[in-house]
């Protein structure tokens, strides 16, 4: 069987990629597709999760053992896991993170399952638009953002007025909350 992957970012509209690839592989084998067709290193702890109908994580594949077997959850390595194993239907969805310090992902659906035939390696079958930067760096992102803009919208409701604010104490009426009383 094939499985048809449509990729898409939230990021950059224009992005798409469809990446055919045998249900027999692995989630390593589609994780160094989408590095491939998307020209990303492959530097990064990426992640899949296997999501429901509203794309709610539940189920994670990540790149490299995290050690976490003490946990009862199944823990999935991306190498040892077939796509076959997690995915059956149509439609099903999935995050595939690939900027984990600002968690950027890609949403993946599986928009075809094909019988009958094989792939022996994955192959992209659609590419428009350009990726997403893969990593945004964390000073030019601080950089690029506007300066908090703490008015009254900031607080949740326009009727704040910041000179309702008690400068002095929080209107504790000067007593020390941290002075030993007893």
């Amino acid at each position: 069987m094939v499985y048809k992957f449509r990729i898409i970012s939230d990021e950059a509209d224009d992005f798409l990629r469809e990446i055919k690839i045998d249900s027999e592989a692995t989630f390593y084998d589609l994780h160094e597709a989408i590095l491939k067709c998307t020209g990303y290193k492959d530097d990064q702890m990426t992640s899949f999760f296997i999501c429901d109908d509203d794309w709610e994580k539940e189920t994670e594949i990540t790149l490299e053992d995290m050690g976490q077997s003490s946990s009862e959850e199944d823990t999935y390595v991306m190498k040892d896991t077939r796509l076959s194993e997690l995915l059956e239907d149509e439609k099903q969805k999935m995050l595939y993170v690939f900027d984990p310090l600002s968690e950027r992902v890609f949403f993946i659906e599986l928009s075809e399952i094909i019988t009958g035939k094989d792939l022996d390696k994955a192959v992209c079958s659609r590419k428009s638009g350009e990726a997403p930067q893969q990593i945004i760096d964390f000073d030019e992102q601080m950089n690029t953002n506007s300066a908090l803009d703490l008015d009254e919208n900031f607080y949740g409701d326009e009727e704040y007025d910041m000179e309702d604010f008690d400068q002095e104490g929080y209107g504790m009426d000067n007593e020390n909350p941290y002075d030993d009383k007893y």
